[in-house]
């Protein structure tokens, strides 16, 4: 089911695509903080794209409550699908010339709408934006009245990145440790050409996607990034120091399998980029970074209650092949290393 809230009188510059699953409230936190922003824009040329994965709760009470501010189209699908599809479909729906893509738990500032524009006409020749993000606990907005104003924000905050200088750059410079700790992956930090995107699609494995069982392929786990790095391997890229993202922590589900996803899946996410382009050195030294914590996240997988990441692992593919790279015999001082400063400072 297809729903628009409105009709279109001008081309759409920009999409932001919101993929949903339950999580109502924060939902609509999220539709207020780009409502806010785009008061404070100029720009009409905007749309949002919200794609609910069979959520328990009936949210079209918070889109039509949005639907005479914002120009919303809204999808609901009967069942969950699983995330890879969800994700899709969502940015499925756009007609904008970009999309940037958020969660339903983000916010973003009263002024990104204001810079996100004026980026995309300065660099109208790049295709793809890392924009930074800030972290925030949930709980500082309930502190305050429902939905929640992005006024209220705190002056300081920690941000994602800590690289402090924009630049103008190619794509392979944006997969650095530096600008992302998981080389992409969290789908608030990208910006990018629809065009290319729709075009390089048919790379996901769609029988892996479709797999429900969460994070047991790559398909159905970074599907966004093997788009991207087919999508824009040839492409001008732009890093944004300033964050124009809020991502709350304290309500995402994938904290129970964060050891498999960031010592499996973080490090097939190199691996990839390099079997499409990324060159040997940084590709090197992006695993070698990936597998820092490669003692104590094997030993969580193994110890762990929850057997799931286990029924995914491949002894040969995810132990042998990165007995090369230092920092697998090299975790385990860094875990004591940390663990005793982390002493030290209590």
């Amino acid at each position: 089911m297809d729903v628009s809230t409105k009709k279109k009188n001008n081309t759409i510059k920009l999409s932001i695509c919101i993929p949903t699953y339950n999580r109502p409230k924060h939902l609509e936190n999220c539709l207020n903080s780009i409502y806010i922003s785009k008061k404070n824009c100029n720009s009409p040329n905007l749309e949002i794209c919200i794609s609910d994965n069979g959520s328990k709760h009936d949210i079209r009470k918070i889109i039509n409550k949005f639907s005479n501010k914002l120009d919303i189209k809204f999808h609901r699908f009967k069942r969950n699908l699983g995330i890879t599809p969800n994700f899709l479909k969502v940015v499925d729906m756009a007609s904008g010339e970009f999309v940037w893509t958020i969660g339903n738990d983000d916010l973003i500032f009263p002024h990104s709408l204001s810079k996100i524009f004026s980026l995309l006409k300065k660099f109208n020749k790049t295709d793809y934006f890392f924009i930074n993000s800030c972290n925030l606990s949930s709980s500082f907005l309930e502190k305050f009245k429902h939905p929640f104003s992005t006024y209220n924000l705190p002056k300081k905050m920690e941000k994602f990145s800590k690289i402090k200088k924009s630049k103008s750059t190619i794509f392979w410079d944006m997969i650095d440790p530096e600008i992302s700790f998981d080389f992409l992956l969290g789908m608030f930090l990208s910006l990018f050409r629809k065009k290319l995107w729709d075009e390089n699609v048919k790379y996901i494995n769609m029988k892996n996607a479709r797999d429900k069982r969460w994070m047991s392929t790559p398909d159905n786990t970074y599907f966004n990034i093997i788009v991207f790095a087919n999508a824009f391997k040839n492409s001008k890229a732009y890093y944004h120091a300033e964050p124009l993202s809020v991502a709350l922590t304290g309500v995402r589900e994938w904290q129970v399998m964060y050891r498999f996803i960031m010592i499996v899946r973080v490090p097939g996410i190199v691996d990839y980029y390099r079997s499409r382009g990324l060159p040997l050195i940084r590709w090197y030294l992006c695993k070698n970074f990936a597998l820092r914590d490669f003692a104590r996240s094997m030993a969580s997988i193994y110890l762990s209650k929850d057997k799931r990441a286990l029924k995914y692992f491949n002894f040969w593919g995810h132990i042998m092949k990165n007995l090369i790279f230092i920092n697998v015999y090299l975790s385990p001082f860094y875990y004591l290393y940390n663990k005793i400063k982390k002493n030290f400072q209590k």
